[in-house]
């Protein structure tokens, strides 16, 4: 999306944009300083609705985003940044966020791949502990609170070695006696995104989807090589590489987690947060053979024959025709 904000801007008299440090399908990211607050950098996450909703739907959508960013603005966690502030210009939200500096994970993945090494195990699960507590405060609000987009560019790692997971951009409140609604309607990303978030009306979305992108994410991180997408797994299940068979390295119990929390059917997942983080460390047995497709199915083999192998068959059957008749007189 192009960049709709010039360097150097001033929104509200206090959010001077620096640069753009991010975008996607829906709006960038800035990075700005904040005026009132001297020595403050903070991120502006922009919202840009549909043009062409009428307007009744584009208010409500508005509505929405401003109920959503006021919960948000309520959370505190050291593994979150803080949303401070919301606010709308012309026909775009913005959401405020601290702004966290370090790499993301996605950067630390790569580097170690350019280096032909894998990231520790050690140092990976003391990043997932981090990211399950934040989760599990997440899910444990009230209403719930569902991330929905958990990737390895969307965990920071501080130069403290503290981890943050960030982007709000399509987290989902679960509300009660409601059509469930997001901040901003999507899918996610494909690598990461459970089966049940292609739904167009996100109502079986539940925080089992943060699970599997959870463990989506760990495969990623662990193996340098992305999980096969579900709708291929749908298809034939073997598309998923165990991820032992990439990195040996691996405990078996943290493949047995990983794979646990990558079940095609919510069921078949952790229940919660805290049992998929046990698991990972080796508190909790995580399932030997965990049910990876009962949804899907397996394209049977199809053996392709070539017209000179025809040609063969239809010489053999003329030869045994021929045969059997001169047998027969």
């Amino acid at each position: 999306m192009p960049q709709s904000l010039k360097n150097g801007e001033i929104l509200r008299d206090r959010y001077k944009v620096r640069e753009q440090i991010g975008q996607g399908g829906t709006g960038n990211i800035y990075l700005a300083d904040d005026l009132r607050l001297q020595g403050r950098l903070c991120a502006l996450k922009e919202v840009e609705h549909n043009q062409a909703l009428p307007t009744e739907m584009f208010e409500q959508a508005r509505e929405q985003f401003f109920r959503e960013a006021s919960v948000l603005a309520r959370l505190d966690h050291p593994n979150l940044p803080k949303v401070s502030d919301y606010f709308a210009v012309d026909s775009r939200d913005y959401l405020v966020m601290d702004y966290v500096p370090g790499k993301d994970l996605r950067e630390q993945m790569q580097e170690a791949r350019r280096n032909k090494s894998f990231l520790p195990e050690k140092e990976v699960l003391r990043w997932a502990i981090q990211i399950a507590d934040a989760l599990h405060y997440l899910h444990n609000q009230d209403p719930p609170i569902i991330h929905r987009d958990i990737k390895p560019s969307n965990i920071k790692l501080t130069p403290s070695g503290l981890v943050k997971l960030v982007d709000f951009g399509l987290v989902k409140i679960m509300a009660p006696d409601e059509v469930t609604i997001t901040v901003i309607h999507g899918q996610g990303t494909a690598l990461y995104t459970p089966l049940e978030q292609y739904g167009g009306d996100d109502t079986h979305t539940d925080p089992r989807a943060d699970i599997f992108s959870f463990g989506a994410t760990l495969y990623h991180l662990l193996t340098n090589e992305p999980p096969a997408e579900v709708r291929k797994r749908f298809l034939n299940s073997r598309n998923l590489t165990p991820p032992r068979d990439i990195n040996p390295r691996l405990s078996p119990h943290v493949e047995r987690a990983i794979l646990w929390a990558m079940a095609l059917h919510p069921d078949d997942r952790p229940a919660n947060v805290l049992t998929f983080r046990d698991a990972l460390v080796g508190k909790q047995d995580a399932p030997e053979n965990p049910n990876l497709d009962r949804l899907g199915f397996e394209i049977p083999d199809i053996k392709i024959v070539t017209s000179e192998q025809v040609a063969g068959y239809v010489a053999a059957g003329l030869f045994l025709v021929g045969l059997v008749a001169t047998l027969m007189r």
